[in-house]
């Protein structure tokens, strides 16, 4: 672990400690309201796909009502249902003679030559770690600009493409209508190489500073075959007499190598796992916020006590110096008995260890509380001031 990461791992630590674990508490807390939403919006994903029917394409319209009376053939939206559809990707060009006519047949992926109908192309630029010769400011820039490093750019290329069953003259399929959709697809790599940057004098003064500056360009290219067979879950409708599917955004799938029978499993252990985990959670949260409680309402307890007791002694301490002070000022005091530093009260108190009588009990109280507190005529150290009554 760099010195960088261990300072954040310091700060972190002591900020989640604080206030006898506080903080630490409240994100624990925070972090099980998350998982337990998740759970629940998981847990309803669940029960939409497990009562939702698992068709095959050529049973599509058996499900869906077509408005007879619409000029365009389309359904209502109240008749739309989430359906669990399994079929083959193919080009809309393929079962569609008339799309042809305006558009490309399929996408082809330059590195490869793979014929597809999605290509997603990703270019991550990745950037040095060094620190170089005047590079102490990087570490402060680590620490909160750690995901600047990697500068990426995603480009998406498709066609419309369908999922068929079969194949003939006339095959049966679903249109796929992946606009707005923010799910991600079964892509397949074909294309991974990392590729280096060529240095330049400009990058030499940027090491020497100890600025990044790029190394490398990653580049990949994944694609949706095809011919591959793949699971679409989502609102099925009729448009133009056709069959159309489009994603849901309450569904955590859309477009999928796995079956019904796999997502209702992989769902179920997510459940549980979010369940489980909700509850420790919250457990802990619980206890640690509890323990944070009591030890701070005790600390604040104590402070208070210690508050009245100053205050207490404050005041007794104050009402004695005033009733000394009233005993002391009373009635003529002779010359050779006034106090030598405020001249003004009757000498009351005797110094340990010189034992000079010179001052009134207000004034050697004053000296004692000095840092270093001297006897006023001997100058010798002092420990305490005696208070000396008259018999």
């Amino acid at each position: 672990m760099s010195s960088h990461e261990q300072a954040l791992v310091s700060l972190l630590s002591q900020l989640a400690l604080s206030l006898d674990g506080a903080v630490l508490g409240v994100a624990l807390a925070y972090a099980a309201v998350r998982s337990l939403l998740k759970f629940t919006a998981t847990s309803s994903s669940l029960r939409k796909i497990r009562k939702a029917p698992s068709l095959k394409v050529s049973d599509l319209r058996s499900i869906l009502t077509v408005d007879d009376d619409s000029s365009e053939g389309q359904s209502h939206p109240s008749d739309q249902s989430i359906v669990v559809v399994r079929g083959t990707v193919e080009a809309k060009s393929a079962v569609d003679p008339n799309w042809k006519n305006f558009k490309p047949n399929v996408l082809v992926s330059q590195e490869s030559g793979d014929k597809a109908v999605v290509i997603q192309r990703t270019q991550t630029c990745i950037y040095n770690e060094w620190k170089g010769v005047f590079g102490w400011t990087s570490d402060l820039r680590a620490l909160f600009a750690r995901s600047w490093r990697e500068q990426e750019s995603t480009s998406l290329r498709t066609v419309p493409f369908v999922l068929v069953e079969g194949y003939g003259w006339s095959p049966d399929f679903v249109v796929v209508n992946v606009d707005g959709s923010r799910h991600c697809l079964p892509l397949t790599t074909v294309y991974h190489q990392l590729q280096p940057i060529n240095a330049s004098p400009y990058t030499f003064l940027q090491a020497l500073f100890g600025h990044e500056y790029p190394v490398g360009m990653l580049d990949e290219v994944k694609i949706l075959p095809l011919g591959k067979d793949i699971t679409a879950v989502g609102l099925c409708s009729v448009k133009n007499g056709i069959p159309e599917i489009k994603s849901c955004k309450d569904l955590p799938y859309f477009l999928s190598d796995m079956t019904k029978d796999q997502m209702i499993v992989d769902l179920a252990f997510r459940s549980k796992v979010l369940l489980w985990s909700g509850f420790a959670l919250s457990s802990l949260s619980i206890g640690i916020l509890g323990y944070a409680v009591v030890r701070n309402w005790s600390r604040w307890k104590e402070w208070r006590q210690h508050r009245q007791l100053q205050q207490h002694r404050q005041a007794t301490s104050n009402d004695a110096a005033s009733q000394i002070a009233a005993e002391e000022e009373t009635g003529d005091v002779p010359d050779g008995e006034l106090c030598v530093i405020c001249l003004m009260r009757r000498r009351r108190s005797a110094f340990d260890p010189c034992g000079h009588l010179v001052c009134c009990q207000s004034c050697a109280i004053s000296v004692e509380r000095e840092s270093t507190p001297k006897c006023p005529v001997c100058r010798q150290e002092i420990r305490k001031s005696l208070r000396i009554y008259d018999s």
